[in-house]
């Protein structure tokens, strides 16, 4: 199968051709925006979570949706493997929700607290429906982050924790059901710690946020490479693979809703790389799956 360009991608690079903008990662087109003040590096990026398209006030609490907005941004950070430092957060909110700011401040502070991220401003202002655009700023090492384009003929292919959870969860959560991967949609863990394992190890890496192989194309195409993967070696979980055997979940589908998650080149010559991955528990282990580095610039499963 050959994986064709999101519409949302699309409509990046038709927006971004009206500026003379710089090459990734200095300019659009990687995880975070790169920029270089001093001796360390600075990685910029900035999401949005909005009612009606990534999450149901009917099924989400106000927590929820406030860990979800920073969470979603410091994924974009892990994966170019930086330390979060801080963020700015602009509201967008209907008058009849105005109840509910305190809640999505303490959903979002929670986790900001236990990612040690600052808030250092931000702007509220009315909206017909909520929503929560984040800007998040983190530090990683003089020539250290990791970025789309580094990928080899030869590198081999990690993916971060389980896929599919996040598309399970929202059918369950539509259906009244809480369950662990429900909660990839209500509270989403940003694997920060495994990024900054990753640094040290892996060539390139990108967010999986619009689905595996959409995300794996952007991948290889700033590598300039292609792909074939064996989709037996996917990583899914027990709780999907149950779904799916009993006809209520989706395993066919590669999941398209935004959740914490990478894909990774990893050196060959690194059995570091290898070991250091396998055995990291205290987040979630990276998987290597079946796959071959190719220089046609497509993906294929």
């Amino acid at each position: 199968m050959r994986t064709i360009d999101s519409p949302e991608f699309s409509l990046i690079q038709s927006f971004a051709a009206e500026f003379d903008v710089a090459s990734p990662p200095a300019g659009p087109g990687d995880d975070c925006a790169l920029i270089r003040p001093g001796k360390r590096d600075l990685c910029v990026t900035t999401d949005s979570v909005i009612e009606g398209v990534h999450f149901d006030l009917r099924r989400f609490s106000f927590e929820d949706v406030g860990h979800k907005a920073l969470a979603v941004n410091l994924s974009d950070l892990a994966a170019m493997g930086a330390i979060p430092r801080w963020f700015l957060c602009a509201l967008g909110l209907p008058p009849k929700l105005r109840r509910g700011v305190r809640r999505i401040a303490a959903g979002m502070s929670r986790l900001a607290q236990l990612y040690r991220a600052e808030l250092v401003g931000g702007n509220v202002s009315a909206a017909p429906e909520l929503s929560i655009t984040l800007t998040a700023i983190g530090e990683v090492e003089r020539g250290g982050e990791l970025t789309r384009s580094g990928g080899r003929i030869g590198d081999l292919l990690y993916v971060s924790g389980t896929l599919g959870d996040a598309r399970l969860g929202l059918t369950l959560l539509r259906r009244g059901v809480r369950s662990g991967a429900a909660m990839r949609q209500l509270r989403p863990k940003p694997r920060v710690a495994l990024g900054r394992i990753c640094r040290r190890h892996a060539r390139a890496a990108i967010d999986v946020s619009d689905g595996f192989a959409q995300d794996l194309a952007q991948l290889c195409r700033a590598s300039r490479l292609g792909a074939c993967v064996d989709i037996a070696s996917l990583p899914l979980s027990a709780e999907l693979l149950r779904c799916a055997s009993g006809g209520s979940g989706d395993s066919g589908r590669i999941p398209d809703r935004r959740h914490p998650g990478s894909v990774r080149f990893a050196s060959r010559k690194s059995r570091r790389a290898a070991s250091g991955l396998r055995s990291f528990r205290r987040g979630a282990p990276a998987s290597r799956l079946t796959s071959r580095i190719l220089r046609q610039r497509s993906v294929h499963t």
